[in-house]
């Protein structure tokens, strides 16, 4: 996998979480600009499952023997946003800023997942 996507990936959505966060904060919704923002992470997820699948279709495969993980891992995290999104857009107060700002986190969260699976970490404790 590519390390520095991976990272991209995880600082983006930590910063979606901080800037969504804040506004949860201040009892804002969610603004068009957050939607901006969750797009641009949302390509950055999307280009990180191209990779990994081409990746995978190139006949790279992940240490040990972690393929289905690491594929479930790569669409959770392309799901991740849309799916607080859809949230967000049906809550317009300061809780669907809150929910982007904890789907942003889940996704920074499972960043350290899909580099532990392609590392070889497959199981669960």
């Amino acid at each position: 996998m590519i390390a520095p996507l991976t990272v991209a990936v995880a600082v983006a959505a930590l910063l979606l979480t901080a800037w969504c966060g804040y506004a949860a904060f201040r009892n804002q919704a969610v603004k068009d600009w957050h939607y901006l923002g969750m797009g641009i992470v949302l390509l950055l997820t999307l280009a990180q499952l191209t990779v990994g699948l081409v990746q995978l279709a190139r006949g790279e495969r992940p240490a040990g023997d972690g393929t289905a993980v690491f594929v479930s891992y790569l669409v959770a995290v392309a799901l991740c946003l849309p799916v607080v999104a859809i949230v967000s857009l049906g809550e317009r107060t300061r809780w669907g800023s809150a929910t982007v700002a904890a789907g942003a986190l889940v996704l920074a969260a499972l960043q350290i997942r899909v580099a532990d699976v392609w590392a070889g970490g497959v199981g669960g404790g």
